[in-house]
């Protein structure tokens, strides 16, 4: 079963020291290709480096909700710097977490506003946090509607706000809390069209079952993918090959090498 994790956090520091065990066992578990995400200018760097370094790795640029009190001009300097590196093939994790509230949500809708004009500029994509903000989050996608387009990364909104990211182009990720025995969002990962449906790990974070409460890795991913195609009702072979398909356009990833 050839995947894609469309997301995880290999420079966290929890992973970066066995990053290459964790990239080997991906590759040994079927998995073609991890995109990296950064959550702010060193992360970012460090997610760039491993891309470099790691086949099959890609990277990300951006802010976290969680750091954009910390995020001065410098630090946007560096993501719109990192943006034009050929390694890096979407802006985030940015977005809205209006849970944890770690920074004033003023600072993170400036934050998020920023990555959505960097991407309407470069033509990146943008990978979205959404938590306990599905208003702001799809008010501002509406805004930059036809100008940015992006994935709402670890799905857990409402029907609204999942319809208006649709309505807007976006792509709609899935973790492995789908595979939570409490989850009861089967009728959203059933909403999502074929074509824009993504699974992730969001490694190292929201191990599926069997792995539940151990540290997640993208070898996993298929666990997710497998759920997923349950309740889709579909084969999880169709389900990986689409969702492999959608990861490759929308990061717009080259297809494997043939024996790579």
């Amino acid at each position: 079963m050839g995947l894609i994790d469309s997301h995880a956090h290999l420079a966290d520091e929890s992973v970066l020291p066995q990053v290459d065990e964790v990239v080997r066992r991906a590759r040994e578990a079927g998995v073609e290709a991890i995109v990296c995400i950064g959550t702010d200018a060193a992360d970012s760097r460090t997610a760039l480096e491993l891309a470099r370094r790691l086949p099959g790795v890609y990277a990300t640029a951006g802010v976290h909700p969680h750091a954009a009190a910390r995020a001065d001009e410098a630090a946007f300097a560096a993501i719109r710097e990192l943006a034009a590196e050929p390694e890096v093939v979407a802006l985030g994790e940015t977005g809205l977490d209006y849970h944890y509230d770690f920074a004033p949500r003023e600072v993170q809708r400036a934050s998020f506003g920023r990555h959505l004009e960097l991407a309407a500029e470069t033509g990146l994509p943008v990978v979205v946090h959404a938590r306990e903000a599905d208003d702001d989050v799809r008010a501002m996608i509406r805004e930059h509607a036809g100008r940015a387009v992006g994935v709402l990364h670890c799905f857990a909104g409402t029907r609204e706000m999942l319809d208006g990211a649709l309505a807007a182009g976006w792509y709609v990720s899935f973790s492995g809390l789908i595979t939570f025995k409490r989850y009861d969002g089967a009728d959203l990962v059933r909403a999502v069209p074929h074509d824009r449906i993504l699974v992730e790990t969001d490694t190292p974070y929201l191990a599926p079952v069997p792995f539940r409460g151990k540290p997640n890795e993208p070898a996993h991913v298929r666990f997710t993918a497998m759920r997923a195609a349950e309740m889709r009702g579909v084969d999880a072979e169709e389900l990986a090959t689409q969702t492999t398909r959608n990861a490759r356009a929308f990061y717009k990833l080259p297809e494997p090498r043939p024996g790579g």
